[in-house]
């Protein structure tokens, strides 16, 4: 682990990302001891600082060190963090000048590749997102929500978690974004009240809006909507795409938008 580009494993009880999850991350795959979509990050963690109106980070020093962490891996895991650093008091920020940039190395999950090859399973959570719109996309440090998604994920023979906002809307999953597929057409939620908007998510868009096969489009469904689809998957940047399977009571098995989208993501 890096600290403000320093080897070190400690962080200061008093940083604020201690004292209140004030910052953001990202996580990156790393291949080949390269980083995935390294621009699509640093995209991310600039978006969410200038949205947490979080100044001072050090962009260029930031990119170096992350290029150099991964550099240290043949694959495996980046996680970047940027916090708003040590200073004032209380909940005012009033007196941070130094924003704090950690970075760490992990393995690569192994259970991915299997999962490729055998499709997941998804249930519904009983814990709702809360609607923010200010906070809405971006991958801050408060994931409480996620962390109690995936208490009751563990509870369950399921792989992972449908999310639904506090009005019962299909959001995503507990670590992933979701796209499902009628005919041609392909959907994802939207996430301007909450969710995270991820980076395979935004590529896959992308890719999609260019593929002259399918179609796109950002809608607000209940999971109701998922048992007229023909076809479900989930992505985030480990993944990347991952088929489903099953999702509560409804089974899929055409793979048309996942045989696409694995030669593209």
């Amino acid at each position: 682990m890096w600290i403000n580009g320093v080897s070190a494993t400690l962080l200061a009880a008093s940083d604020r990302a201690v004292q209140y999850g004030d910052g953001s991350f990202t996580t990156a795959r790393i291949v080949a001891g390269n980083i995935q979509h390294l621009a699509g990050h640093l995209a991310r963690l600039k978006t969410a600082s200038q949205r947490l109106m979080i100044d001072g980070v050090d962009w260029n020093a930031l990119e170096v060190e992350m290029i150099q962490a991964a550099s240290l891996r043949g694959e495996g895991v980046l996680k970047t963090i940027i916090s708003r650093g040590e200073g004032g008091r209380g909940y005012s920020p009033q007196g941070c000048s130094s924003p704090t940039r950690i970075i760490s190395v992990s393995g690569y999950p192994a259970h991915y590749h299997q999962w490729r090859q055998q499709g997941v399973t998804l249930a519904q959570s009983p814990v709702a997102l809360s609607r923010n719109p200010l906070l809405a996309g971006i991958k801050h440090l408060n994931r409480l929500e996620q962390v109690m998604i995936r208490l009751h994920l563990d509870r369950t023979d399921a792989h992972e978690a449908l999310v639904v906002d506090t009005s019962g809307m299909l959001i995503e999953c507990c670590a992933a974004n979701i796209f499902w597929r009628k005919g041609h057409d392909v959907f994802t939620p939207d996430l301007s009240d909450s969710g995270v908007a991820g980076i395979m998510r935004n590529h896959i868009i992308s890719m999609l809006a260019q593929s002259g096969v399918f179609t796109i489009s950002v809608v607000r469904q209940s999971p109701e909507t998922l048992q007229e689809a023909d076809e479900v998957i989930i992505c985030n940047a480990l993944m990347p795409v991952l088929p489903v399977r099953q999702a509560d009571d409804w089974h899929f098995t055409s793979s048309q938008l996942y045989d696409f989208l694995h030669q593209v993501c």
